[in-house]
């Protein structure tokens, strides 16, 4: 499985904080020496290389690691970059779900960072993004029980029991479908720049194709993907940690899955989505759209009925998303070059839901 190789290869190392997200260390010291005690002074920082939202950095002191959550700079839209969301939600899931990590302190005084901040526990292991490392040697079968692992972990989450996590008043779940498509029409709307796609169809036929909502509230992670997650070291089939929790709340488990299936690309797929996918789930042994819904429906016991709705809202969320960030960048709010190029890929997510709504695609 892995190769004659060092794990420490394979773990998402921290490095080089990238220009204009550097944070203030003595601001940060004096407010974590309560916290942290004498660990605090000899605080060392270093950034993840992943995300294009939250910014995620590696404190270290000594041998003791934590992980310190931020929103990125220049961000205006709030309800995207909810540290206390993030915060909240992982304090309730410590005794129900134990993928999640464990939030130490939350600090909503912007006089230390100049925004709201977290800081939780390090968790050491594999993360995927685009591709699978190339010294990860999976067959086809390890690849596909890696992958339903992946999906039985999201199915674990909307399982949890409200009751027991605290979280039965938490989020709105009733009328949840209609407020998600509502509010991502509207924040398309503040994205849009000269050169964005226009989306007005999709949004239409997401209004007139709207389903009731499945009637079953659950946790929901709102942004379940690979890049997500943390894979054992010792065994890259087993998911050990979840985090980026900052957009979860208690609502509709199928809208949660059509979200993370707007991330999901198959091999038949066609190449300009392809193109833009975020992990390797084009590959040999992946499931398909379609065995996971089939597994989903067994692990939850809810119904996916009408899914092409569920997969073009996924796919249009995630084109806001991709908007949003590469609006920041039009209007000089951050200097990171990834974004340059992000247009292309809202305009390539819109053209698949013209496919979804043409009858082309259906899962």
């Amino acid at each position: 499985m892995i190769e004659k190789m060092d794990e420490k290869d394979l773990i998402d190392r921290a490095g080089v904080i990238r220009d204009g997200e550097e944070l203030d260390l003595e601001a940060l010291q004096q407010h974590l020496e309560p916290i942290l005690g004498a660990s605090a002074a000899e605080l060392q920082i270093k950034q993840f290389p992943g995300g294009f939202s939250n910014l995620t950095y590696l404190l270290s002191s000594g041998v003791e690691k934590w992980v310190l959550r931020r929103p990125p700079f220049g961000s205006k839209v709030k309800s995207a970059h909810d540290m206390s969301r993030e915060f909240k939600i992982l304090s309730a899931i410590q005794e129900v779900f134990p993928y999640g990590p464990k939030p130490i302190h939350f600090c909503e005084n912007s006089d230390v960072l100049g925004c709201d901040f977290y800081l939780m526990t390090y968790i050491e292991g594999l993360v995927i993004r685009r591709d699978y490392p190339s010294n990860l040697d999976l067959s086809p079968d390890q690849v596909r029980a890696q992958l339903l692992n992946f999906f039985d972990v999201l199915s674990a989450l909307h399982s949890v029991d409200l009751e027991k996590a605290g979280l039965q008043n938490f989020g709105r779940p009733e009328g949840y479908v209609q407020r998600q498509v509502d509010g991502w029409c509207k924040r398309w709307e503040g994205a849009v720049t000269e050169d964005a796609v226009n989306c007005d169809v999709t949004m239409q036929w997401l209004q007139d194709n709207m389903p009731r909502d499945s009637g079953k509230a659950s946790v929901i992670h709102n942004d379940y993907k690979m890049d997500n997650v943390i894979f054992s070291l010792e065994n890259p089939l087993e998911l050990i940690g979840v985090l980026d929790w900052e957009m979860a709340t208690v609502g509709d488990p199928v809208m949660d899955l059509g979200c993370t299936l707007g991330y999901w690309t198959q091999m038949d797929d066609p190449d300009f989505f392809r193109e833009y996918r975020a992990m390797p789930s084009d590959v040999k042994g992946a499931p398909t759209r379609s065995e996971i819904i089939s597994r989903f429906q067994e692990k939850t016991g809810v119904s996916v009925d009408n899914f092409p709705f569920y997969f073009c809202f996924g796919l249009f969320r995630l084109a806001v998303i991709v908007q949003q960030i590469y609006y920041r960048y039009y209007h000089g709010h951050t200097k990171d070059q990834r974004f340059a190029s992000m247009v292309k890929k809202t305009n390539a997510l819109q053209k698949m839901c013209e496919l979804i709504i043409s009858g082309h695609i259906e899962s």
